[in-house]
């Protein structure tokens, strides 16, 4: 039996990592335990390699911009598996630094695999046991399979596989059209892959602004990604090396053949086999029951990030972890993160960023609200950059104006959306926004002319 702590954690994710490293600036004694590699799927084979692809995609988009002054390249010894590289190298550095800032901190990484016998241990693959005071649990999770289209990894692709492709395949449908599907298509679409994008839902990315989207979905559509939306996917089968997908639209039947299929339909919470039932720890509707302060209905076990019911984003299981850790040391943090100051990002081209209520979402709660948009090609940055393409969106209180939603679609959309985000949580109205000086020329003077809007006074529209 290992030495007694007063904290172990279980996955070393952005949940967990996290959680560990303010755990031991609180004085706590720590362990974390880690199967792969710290980091966790966000770090390792989700958020930062895909973000290097889409850099690297972008850059080979810019060839085309390169043409026009007149510059000839020779792509003919063009290697993906290079590119592949690059995104692994960008997550095997930053593993290795959340490795460093675990050893700063004094906290034991314990690799191995973890289940809980008691509430108060975990026992490792090779029988060791590892005790504390409290646990959190932070497992994270996996891509979803659905029946018929299950992962074989080798023409029916998981957005991991998608991630250590070193060949770029000649066609790929991917089946759903949430934020990981649209990140896919366009780095495959940028590399030169024919793409077809399948949509069960009436729009892609169906859980944003849909006037964002529709921005998005006109782009993507001028590119040449086939966007095929209300339509669902009935059966797949593979001969002569391509795959037949089945697909039906309204009653309408079509068969697309294409090299791969990547099935991204969301993921799955990894809460079998760590031993929760060894514990008595509740399960509701998929993922572990939380309180409050992410804490189990066992007193000492909290769980936080994509095993619970809440958005799966790295950096919601990260304020998560610290929640539970200032809640476990008697801080009395504030609870649970309140939905509508989540904001959340889609980095595809254009980019797409967003918090709090929809236009949908504010209709079915029964909330009066208020829109204004101002184009990006308003601000002079956009023009300047040849990115103009996208609008800034602000819903907010009828009576009082306070900013109930802001959504983005543009160039560095996930940037620009913070200075919205902080305004909303400072309680600061549009006005307060509206009267700052902004650096001309910037993007962020088309947030400043949004706000403008709300009371009639934006000047570059």
């Amino acid at each position: 039996m290992l030495q007694n702590y007063d904290l172990l954690v279980l996955g070393a994710g952005p949940g967990g990592y996290v959680a560990a490293i303010r755990a031991s600036q609180l004085k706590m004694k720590v362990a974390i335990i880690e199967k792969d590699k710290p980091g966790g799927v966000c770090l390792n084979i989700g958020c930062i390699p895909s973000k290097a692809l889409i850099h690297q995609a972008e850059l080979f988009r810019s060839i085309n911009d390169l043409k026009a002054l007149g510059v000839q390249i020779d792509l003919s010894q063009f290697d993906y598996s290079k590119v592949i590289a690059k995104s692994r190298k960008a997550a095997d550095v930053l593993s290795k630094g959340v490795n460093y800032l675990l050893k700063k901190n004094n906290i034991d990484l314990i690799m191995g695999t973890g289940i809980l016998t008691g509430k108060n241990e975990i026992t490792l693959n090779d029988g060791k046991v590892i005790t504390g005071k409290n646990i959190i649990i932070s497992t994270g999770s996996k891509p979803k399979s659905i029946n018929g289209f299950n992962f074989n990894h080798r023409t029916i692709i998981s957005s991991t596989d998608a991630l250590l492709l070193e060949k770029l395949p000649k066609s790929i449908l991917i089946l759903g059209a949430g934020a990981i599907g649209v990140e896919f298509a366009h780095i495959m679409n940028a590399f030169g892959v024919e793409v077809h994008l399948v949509e069960m839902l009436k729009t892609i990315l169906p859980i944003e602004d849909q006037d964002t989207v529709q921005v998005l979905d006109k782009s993507f559509r001028k590119r040449g990604i086939n966007i095929l939306t209300s339509t669902k996917a009935l059966s797949v089968s593979e001969e002569n090396n391509l795959l037949k997908v089945s697909l039906e639209e309204n009653s309408l039947k079509q068969v697309i053949e294409v090299e791969k299929m990547l099935v991204s339909v969301g993921r799955t919470a990894n809460i079998t086999d760590i031993g929760l039932a060894n514990v008595g720890v509740e399960i509701e509707k998929g993922f572990i029951k939380v309180g409050n302060y992410y804490q189990t209905n066992v007193t000492n076990i909290y769980a936080v990030g994509d095993i619970i019911n809440t958005p799966q984003l790295a950096h919601v299981a990260s304020k998560e972890g610290e929640i539970a850790v200032e809640h476990l040391a008697g801080l009395n943090p504030e609870p649970k993160i309140d939905l509508q100051i989540i904001p959340s990002g889609t980095y595809c081209e254009p980019q797409i960023a967003s918090f709090g209520y929809t236009e949908q979402k504010a209709k079915e709660n029964g909330i009066p609200y208020k829109t204004v948009s101002f184009p990006y090609r308003g601000a002079g940055k956009s023009v300047a950059i040849e990115k103009s393409e996208g609008i800034v969106k602000i819903l907010y209180s009828p009576d009082s104006k306070e900013i109930i939603g802001a959504h983005i679609v543009g160039a560095e959309a996930t940037e620009l959306i913070h200075e919205i985000l902080l305004a909303r949580s400072a309680e600061l109205l549009p006005e307060d926004i509206a009267k700052m000086i902004h650096i001309h020329p910037t993007l962020s003077e088309s947030i400043m002319e949004a706000m403008r809007a709300v009371n009639n006074w934006a000047i570059h529209i």
